[in-house]
């Protein structure tokens, strides 16, 4: 059986790959423009400033849209198909693209999800994503709210 690719963990991503192990999910966020971003990296994208902070952030979001994979990623991906891969518009602002935990069948665009983590190795975890059933007020906020609350909509 063949191995799953595994991540590089570099000087400039490690805090983030070391909270992923205690599942905690961190985002950086500008200090300057108050905005997180996702992927982790040195400059802000949205400014281009290098004053970053990494915050803690719930991982809720809601899903922006989504494939399924039907045909393995290569064969270490063979058994698990067909899985869904979803971009996610994370409550905190960024997007970010990560598998979702749910039948092909059921996913929707607009669902809200929330953040699971997959310990694959003991220096590695993943993010991931299942369909929110609960009733947390975080949670449920609707994807208008999130909009207005980022100054998108008027």
């Amino acid at each position: 059986m063949e191995t799953k690719p595994l991540p590089v963990i570099d000087p400039d991503t490690a805090p983030y790959w070391e909270a992923l192990r205690h599942h905690v999910f961190k985002l950086k966020r500008c200090q300057d423009c108050e905005r997180a971003h996702f992927f982790p990296r040195v400059i802000c994208p949205h400014c281009h400033s290098d004053a970053l902070d990494w915050v803690e952030s719930n991982g809720a979001g809601v899903i922006y849209t989504y494939t399924v994979a039907r045909r393995a990623a290569g064969p270490a991906f063979k058994a698990e198909t067909p899985y869904v891969v979803a971009l996610v518009d994370l409550d905190d602002g960024p997007r970010m693209m990560a598998r979702v935990s749910v039948s092909p069948d059921s996913v929707r665009i607009g669902q809200r999800v929330e953040m699971i983590f997959e310990d694959v190795t003991e220096a590695v975890t993943l993010p991931g994503f299942r369909i929110h059933n609960g009733t947390s007020e975080e949670l449920q906020r609707t994807d208008t709210s999130r909009l207005l609350e980022r100054g998108e909509l008027a």
